[in-house]
């Protein structure tokens, strides 16, 4: 068994990833330079080498095609910058914590996107966006870029629970596009990275920044991964002050791997919105919707003239085809027009969606009325429609049922209710991560007066209510029965609710320089005050690739009695933290069934090098029983 190793308390350092995936491809364009900084010796890449690898490149091509604005080094900089933080679980604020897939992550989306990368790799199926819009008066972000114009700085913004600087981008500011892009960029750069091989990305946007994300999405992604770009009506009136009402906004449809996504559904796109058919139907036949029998061209198409239920015009159908579909229920008058029932199940197999998804714009209107009767009252600005997501997630996981959702400008929290109002429809186990910056809440608006303080509070309960509400559904069509005698799952409808935090843990490390001779047999206690054994567990989960949805519980029997000793997901991991921890509990952990495939244990938990000395020699001992199988580590 090798020796134990301590976890990192920080994320990695995308910039030496990246140096290993060069180095695999090309092992000699491997170097070694000193780092200017901590002298210490670094891997690097010699660029002279890759460059004879490669060939002619743009490197002395004076004009070239490219996009870019000031910062945009800085941007990509930041995307690769490993951070020392970790999530923090906020039990109190969750719902359904024992059993819930779902996650809440109240914090910064780039630094929730540097952690989730060490879990969620390649795992997520569909991330939708609705970032800031760049109308330079609603648009606030963290500024971490260095602007240089000091004014800004003082005049603009608020700060953040962590002393980051919330900066307003007003048009007046001379870098109004250039802060827009270098705030999205490092999140996008991520994203990437999320996705499944066949995962996609939506982004909505207005056209203020849309051929600034179409560059940056085509830098990322690439340009032959680019679906479509969609336009979906964003307002149902028509607006005076301009001189063109402004309708609509746009939808960026990008694939992970454009091939693959192809592959994998043939049938991409075809799903119909779901809000046109009528769910409801409770005749045995499905789902439908109506549609116009009405003869397209009349006479010069061909189609018979005649009077069917009092009605008189050209049909698509003869008499007698129409009278055998009115005889099995499928014709049905209404006014003055004759209409068939269109299937959903139909409609799933047939239609192609188009770039335009005008047919939402109904959804427009009500989407603010719904949510504010939801809530009791407040409600946000603009929320997008549920329909509008729910399309998206029935698009890209119809045939997954069990994908991941994401959404790291949650807002609202539209994304959640979308997912679940999905899995209630048909029976799926989706499950969603939602990431919000704790925005605090105008002390003017009607979400402040009902006691609501952050953007946060506000997602989490709509999360709570929307539940609730999609279970009370449920239950009551239960209730009714259906012909099929069909009986709907109720979806899981808890979250998680995580906060991104600095490490739990306190760099005490020292080199041989630095320790006393007094000091030699003791090993100092490195957890910060006020964290819990729990957030020590959380911050241990990403070393091991264990989700943070992971069941956790807490072992009480002997020898475990009067410490806390930690299960994840069946003894997968054993953890205790617990000060001073006797030998009997180390071999209780070896000896446990099921054999754990990681052990860790706190740094204060071996009270001097004798005590870790003896703690890894016990594991040593059981590697044969074990069968090598078993990790241990310190943190």
């Amino acid at each position: 068994m090798s020796d134990i190793q301590h976890i990192e308390s920080h994320t990695p350092d995308l910039t030496e990833e990246n140096v290993d995936k060069l180095a695999a491809l090309f092992p000699d364009v491997l170097t070694e330079v000193t780092d200017p900084q901590t002298g210490e010796i670094k891997k690097a890449i010699d660029f002279d080498v890759l460059r004879d690898k490669l060939g002619d490149v743009a490197e002395g091509t004076r004009e070239r095609y490219q996009f870019t604005w000031p910062g945009k080094r800085a941007a990509k900089a930041e995307a690769r910058r490993p951070i020392s933080k970790t999530l923090r679980p906020v039990k109190e604020r969750s719902k359904n914590w024992d059993t819930t897939q779902n996650l809440y992550i109240e914090g910064d989306n780039l630094d929730a996107l540097k952690i989730l990368r060490e879990t969620y790799a390649g795992k997520i199926k569909l991330i939708y966006i609705d970032p800031p819009y760049n109308t330079g008066h609603d648009f606030i972000y963290k500024d971490n870029f260095g602007k240089t114009v000091a004014a800004d700085k003082a005049e603009n913004g608020d700060w953040d629970d962590e002393g980051g600087q919330l900066v307003a981008n007003p048009e007046s500011n001379g870098r109004f596009h250039s802060d827009w892009c270098s705030s999205i960029y490092p999140s996008l750069c991520l994203s990437r990275d999320l996705l499944t091989s066949d995962g996609a990305i939506f982004i909505s946007i207005d056209d203020h920044e849309v051929s600034s994300l179409i560059k940056i999405m085509d830098e990322l992604y690439g340009y032959g991964n680019r679906v479509a770009i969609i336009c979906h009506k964003s307002r149902g009136s028509v607006s005076n002050d301009k001189i063109i009402s402004s309708n609509h906004n746009f939808i960026l449809f990008y694939a992970k791997n454009i091939e693959v996504l192809e592959s994998k559904k043939k049938n991409i796109g075809l799903d119909p919105v779901l809000s046109d058919f009528n769910l409801d139907n409770n005749d045995g036949l499905g789902a439908y919707k109506l549609v116009p029998v009405d003869g397209p061209g009349g006479a010069k198409k061909g189609n018979p003239y005649y009077e069917f239920l009092g009605v008189s015009g050209y049909w698509r159908f003869s008499q007698e085809t129409m009278s055998e579909k009115y005889d099995k229920g499928l014709i049905v008058k209404s006014g003055n027009g004759l209409y068939q029932k269109y299937f959903l199940k139909d409609a799933k197999q047939g239609r192609k969606t188009t770039t335009t998804w005008w047919e939402d714009g109904g959804l427009i209107s009500t989407a603010t009325s719904k949510l504010k009767k939801l809530m009791g009252g407040p409600s946000f600005d603009t929320p997008k429609p549920v329909e509008l997501i729910e399309r998206m997630v029935q698009m890209i996981t119809n045939d997954d049922p069990e994908a991941v959702i994401a959404d790291f400008f949650s807002g609202s929290a539209t994304t959640a209710e979308s997912v679940m109002e999905a899995n209630a429809k048909d029976n799926g186990n989706r499950h969603f991560i939602l990431v919000q910056i704790p925005e605090l809440i105008n002390k003017k608006t009607e979400a402040y007066k009902a006691g609501y303080s952050t953007v946060c509070e506000i997602g989490e309960e709509r999360i709570r209510r929307a539940g609730e509400k999609i279970k009370a559904e449920v239950e009551a069509e239960n209730a009714q029965g259906k012909l099929d005698g069909e009986v709907k799952q109720v979806p899981d409808i808890g979250f998680r609710v995580l906060r991104v935090d600095s490490s739990s843990y306190e760099d005490v490390r020292k080199t041989p320089a630095e320790f006393s001779q007094g000091a030699l047999d003791l090993d100092e206690d490195n957890t910060k005050e006020g964290r819990s054994s729990l957030d020590l567990l959380f911050e241990c989960l990403p070393t091991f690739q264990l989700p943070y949805t992971s069941s956790i519980a807490t072992l009480s029997s002997e020898p475990f009695d009067g410490y806390t000793v930690y299960s994840v997901n069946d003894a997968q991991l054993l953890a205790c933290f617990d000060e001073d921890i006797p030998e009997s509990l180390i071999r209780g952990m070896v000896n446990f069934e099921p054999k754990p495939s990681y052990v860790v244990v706190a740094e204060k938990s071996l009270s001097d090098s004798a005590a870790r000395t003896n703690f890894a020699e016990i594991f040593k001992q059981s590697a044969n029983a074990l069968e090598g199988q078993t990790q241990i580590r310190i943190i």
